[in-house]
């Protein structure tokens, strides 16, 4: 059976690293409906920057005017293939449509959901979503820099961690001089909010 860990990070990245041939087909779409709908919950109010709102724009464009097609055409080419029903291309094809369309319809689903923040009319006085804040160990006093987003945008190699994070999470809210206690899976960290800016 596929694990649904698997599945579930194809539909957030938009891929896989494991081929789909032996999966439970019935288990899968059990997967990606209760994965589907969680993240519809998590995105009625899915505040996002504009240049996030445009990427998602692209993306779904992209899924629906190339990766489509691809699958499309590779159903239609298995199936030339004959006995569908030892026809191992073939399933594999359709299950990857069926994630394909999954993930777009989760697109349409945060695209529609998607409200965009104006930060010009922000201040940073606290902490909060697209900020960027400027944080240090209690403990260590390593430094480090993040920009808090939508999980839509998140990328840790360009500093930017979902809202939905621990650390995100713990820091709402907080201004310049408080230490924020936040537990991740490694234990507690204490981390003090040196500057706040956009």
């Amino acid at each position: 059976m596929l694990d649904t860990h698997c599945i579930k990070g194809y539909l957030c990245k938009g891929k896989s690293e494991r081929g789909f041939q032996h999966a439970d087909h019935v288990g899968i779409l059990f997967c990606l409906y209760d994965h589907l709908k969680q993240l519809k919950e998590e995105n009625i109010m899915a505040y996002m920057s504009e240049e996030g709102y445009k990427q998602l724009i692209e993306e779904l464009k992209y899924l629906e005017s190339v990766e489509r097609p691809k699958i499309v055409s590779a159903i239609a080419e298995a199936r030339d293939k004959g006995d569908l029903s030892e026809n191992a291309e073939y399933d594999a094809a359709k299950e990857a449509q069926g994630l394909l369309e999954m993930k777009i319809s989760q697109l349409k689903s945060t695209i529609g959901d998607a409200k965009i923040i104006d930060t010009s009319k922000m201040n940073a006085d606290t902490v909060q979503i697209l900020t960027k804040v400027e944080l240090k160990n209690a403990k260590t006093g390593m430094k480090m820099v993040y920009t808090i987003v939508a999980e839509s945008e998140a990328n840790l190699k360009l500093g930017k961690i979902s809202v939905n994070t621990p650390i995100a999470q713990g820091l709402l809210g907080k201004k310049v001089g408080d230490v924020a206690e936040i537990t991740i899976p490694q234990g507690k960290i204490s981390l003090e909010v040196v500057n706040i800016s956009f």
